[in-house]
C-alpha cells in the first residue's frame, strides 16, 4: 500500500502496542513499547521459530494488552532472509498487523541509545519498534492463490537464470583457455551440435583423434540435423592449429560437468516458462495486459508486474 509517513503515523495511536521483533533462524527476540516509546515489557522476550513458539508469542502479547489496556498490536521486523515468512503467515492468520522496517535504517539507528553501532538481541527489537513508532515502516504483503504460485515460480526462475548465466560464462571461459578456435566455427557457442561435441570430444586433440567422420557420427547418434560433414571438417582444420593450453582428464571432466549442468538449467527454464505461461492465463484481465504489451510480452515480465501491482495496492 502506497502510504505517506503521516498515514503510517495515524496507524500508531495511544492504544497501540508496538512490538519489535529481531528475527533469527531458530529463535526470535522481541520487546514491546507504547506510542511514546515507553517500554512495556520488563525484559527481552524470546520465542522459537516454530508453531508452538508463535503461540507463546501470541499469549505474551495478549497478556501485555490486557495488562496495559491496549486495544491493538503492530508487530515490526526486518524482512531479511526467509526466516520471517512463516511468522508473517501466522500473524496474518490471527489478524495481527505485521510491518517491516528497512535493515539499512535499523543499522543507521543503532547508535541512538548507547553510541555503539553493534547489533545485539537486546538492542535490535527496540530499534525496530521505535522506527515503527515513528512511522518508518512498510506494510507487508503475503500473496495467496494464483498470485503466490506466480511469485514463487518467478523467484525460482530468477535463481535458475542466474545459475544459467554463470554456467554460460564458465563454459566460454573454458573454451578460451583450451579451444579458442571453437568460436570460429560457431557464431552461437551454445548450438546443439556444439554442446554435443563438447560433451564427447571437447579438446582439439580429441577432435583430431576421431576425425570428421567421428564428429559427424556423434551428431547423427544425437539426431542433430543442423550440422554435417562440412562443419566437422572445419572443426578438424581449426583443431590442427589450435593455440589452446595443454589439458588432460581434469579439463575434460570440468567441461562435461559444465555442459551437463548448462543443459539441465536450460530444460528447467523451459519448464518454468511453460508453467508461468499457463498460470498467468488464470489471472483476471491478463489478456488486456498482453494486448497492451504485445510486442514486449514475456511470461516472467507479466509475473513480476503482477507482483509489483499487488504489493503496491495490497489486494
Amino acid at each position: 500500500m502506497n502510504l505517506t509517513q503521516n498515514d503510517r503515523l495515524m496507524q500508531v495511536t495511544s492504544d497501540t502496542l508496538i512490538v519489535g521483533v529481531d528475527v533469527g533462524s531458530q529463535t526470535h527476540f522481541c520487546r514491546a513499547f507504547d506510542w511514546r516509546g515507553f517500554e512495556l515489557s520488563r525484559r527481552v522476550f524470546k520465542f522459537s521459530n516454530t508453531g508452538m513458539g508463535f503461540l507463546t508469542f501470541l499469549r505474551w502479547t495478549e497478556e501485555l494488552m490486557n495488562k496495559t489496556g491496549m486495544k491493538k498490536v503492530i508487530v515490526g521486523c526486518e524482512p531479511t532472509g526467509c526466516y520471517w515468512l512463516t511468522f508473517q503467515k501466522f500473524l496474518l492468520d490471527h489478524d495481527i498487523q505485521l510491518v517491516t522496517v528497512n535493515p539499512y535504517t535499523v543499522n543507521r539507528s543503532m547508535e541512538l541509545d548507547d553510541n555503539s553501532p553493534e547489533k545485539s538481541d537486546l538492542k535490535d527489537p527496540k530499534t525496530i519498534a521505535l522506527l515503527v513508532k515513528d512511522g518508518r515502516f512498510s506494510t507487508s504483503y503475503l500473496p495467496g492463490g494464483i498470485y503466490a504460485e506466480i511469485r514463487e515460480a518467478s523467484v525460482c526462475r530468477d535463481q535458475i537464470m542466474k545459475q544459467h548465466v554463470r554456467l554460460s560464462n564458465q563454459i566460454q571461459g573454458w573454451l578460451q583457455k583450451f579451444f579458442p578456435e571453437y568460436f570460429e566455427c560457431y557464431a552461437d557457442w551454445n548450438s546443439t551440435s556444439g554442446l554435443m561435441l563438447l560433451k564427447e570430444a571437447p579438446l582439439p586433440e580429441d577432435i583430431l583423434k576421431i576425425g570428421a567422420g567421428g564428429i559427424n557420427q556423434i551428431w547423427r547418434d544425437a539426431k542433430v540435423r543442423a550440422a554435417g560433414i562440412k562443419r566437422a571438417q572445419t572443426l578438424v582444420e581449426v583443431a590442427q592449429n589450435s593455440v589452446g593450453l595443454e589439458a588432460g582428464e581434469a579439463a575434460r571432466l570440468e567441461i562435461w560437468i559444465l555442459v551437463n549442468d548448462y543443459l539441465t538449467k536450460t530444460d528447467q527454464l523451459k519448464r518454468l516458462d511453460g508453467y508461468l505461461e499457463e498460470k498467468v492465463k488464470e489471472v483476471p484481465n491478463v489478456e488486456i495486459m498482453k494486448t497492451a504489451n504485445r510486442l514486449l510480452f514475456k511470461r516472467f515480465f507479466i509475473a513480476k508486474l503482477l507482483t509489483y501491482i499487488l504489493y503496491k495496492l495490497q489486494f
